[in-house]
């Protein structure tokens, strides 16, 4: 069975809630997963993993310092070969930067393989909420990921 897990910063919960759908496809399509914040990952089991799903929120454009600190930590030799994505919650303006396209950008030199392009859900405001449907179309892009990781 593939394993995976779901690693995520989140300042306000809607990266959470975003990355629990996320886990919820997964898991929906018989994958085994962990859902997990970014300073609780394990670092000394990433190598168990067969799939990273990476997220959180784009703060000043880019990824958030947590998420900066766990990518640093990563060590290729642990997850060289494995398969990932990245996610993120933004505006909806494009001038605000995507922090899943610089954590996609941070996993291809690791020796990760992208499973399928970065994406982002929409938050309305400083604090959220999310964009309405936000949730069920990350737990559709987990079914995806699944299908996609058999």
């Amino acid at each position: 069975m593939t394993k995976g897990i779901v690693i995520f910063d989140s300042k306000y919960g809607n990266t959470e809630r975003v990355a629990q759908a996320l886990a919820s496809g997964l898991k929906g399509e018989g994958l085994e997963v962990e859902c997990v914040r970014c300073d609780r990952v394990p670092m000394d089991r990433l190598k168990e993993y067969d799939f990273l799903a990476i997220g959180g929120p784009t703060q000043y454009g880019t990824i958030s310092k947590p998420l900066e600190e766990f990518l640093r930590r990563v060590s290729p030799a642990d997850v060289r070969g494995k398969k990932a994505f990245a996610f993120d919650t933004r505006y909806a303006d494009e001038r605000a930067g995507s922090a899943a396209k610089d954590i996609q950008r941070r996993l291809e030199p690791l020796g990760l393989g992208i499973v399928r392009p970065h994406a982002s859900a929409i938050v309305l405001g400083g604090e959220g909420p999310l964009e309405e449907g936000a949730e069920e179309a990350f737990k559709r892009i987990g079914a995806d990921l699944a299908k996609r990781l058999r």
